[in-house]
């Protein structure tokens, strides 16, 4: 689908940075303590470590953040489970694990990757949206699977982590080491850990853009969605969402208004995302 090779370089061209802050650590390493040292070898495998288990721990507690649980197959959610079923068979994915949530507003998220795929609604999200409405909002989260999006933000929180502990290793070891180089150090691994962070965050609002595309395609129904970014908007004013600070990043929609929370957004203007959705009906 066009727009996939866009966020296909994009999350490309993290990888790559990813790469490149290895291949920095490694050859720091390497200056400043020679081959001679397991050190190396310490620093590859702890930073290798560290990404692999915030992909496991960050599913887990994004899951545990909001109190999720199964969504039964009864009859009060049996056309949810056959909306993910169409979808899932559309988009050639794996039905994913399907759970409900009671965040406080209506909201939904994706964890995991295809074939390990978690798709969690809130409560409020089923009671508040018509059946159009959700199937479109259940098609964007299998949209992330799809485009493996969703393992490219887990991961990219961790790597703004790993730049700015970097950044502050090398600092303090790479000259005297005194308590005013370990605050130096302190305040450039801050700051590049913001630069990474805004980085990842961008490419977080694009692949928003990407997945509100994919829904309304696959469902044949752009307006059904820019409909429930309208209602989910309206629904989640004034309310504070359970486990925000965990799962803010992976949800459907937040609610940042101001220029400042708009840059450290990860997600785009919910009025834009309407506004092209509306683009997509017209057309």
């Amino acid at each position: 689908m066009v727009g996939h090779n866009g966020l296909k370089l994009r999350m490309l061209l993290a990888g790559s940075i990813l790469f490149g802050f290895y291949a920095a650590i490694a050859g720091f390493v390497f200056w400043r303590f020679g081959t001679g040292t397991p050190i190396l070898l310490v620093v590859a495998l702890g930073s290798i470590g560290f990404v692999g288990f915030q992909y496991k721990f960050g599913k887990w507690m994004a899951l545990r953040s909001v109190g999720a649980e199964d969504l039964p197959e009864g009859r009060r959610y049996d056309r949810v489970h056959r909306s993910v079923e169409s979808v899932s068979s559309e988009m050639n994915i794996d039905k994913p694990r399907l759970m409900v949530a009671k965040m406080g507003v209506p909201n939904a998220f994706a964890v995991g990757r295809k074939g390990a795929g978690v798709v969690v609604v809130s409560q409020e999200i089923i009671d508040l949206l018509d059946h159009d409405e959700l199937e479109g909002v259940l098609a964007h989260e299998l949209a992330h699977i799809k485009n493996r999006d969703v393992v490219m933000m887990v991961l990219g929180q961790s790597i703004a982590a790993l730049v700015g502990l970097a950044v502050q290793f090398a600092y303090f070891f790479g000259g005297e080491q005194s308590i005013s180089s370990y605050i130096i150090g302190g305040v450039l691994g801050t700051v590049a850990q913001m630069i990474v962070s805004l980085f990842v965050r961008a490419i977080s609002r694009y692949r928003e853009y990407v997945a509100d595309r994919d829904a309304a395609r696959y469902t044949n129904n752009p307006d059904a969605m820019a409909r429930a970014l309208e209602k989910i908007s309206a629904g989640a004013k004034n309310k504070e969402m359970r486990g925000e600070n965990t799962v803010n990043a992976l949800c459907i929609f937040d609610s940042s208004e101001s220029l400042i929370e708009r840059i450290f957004s990860t997600h785009p203007p919910t009025k834009e995302r309407i506004s092209r959705l509306r683009s997509m009906d017209a057309y």
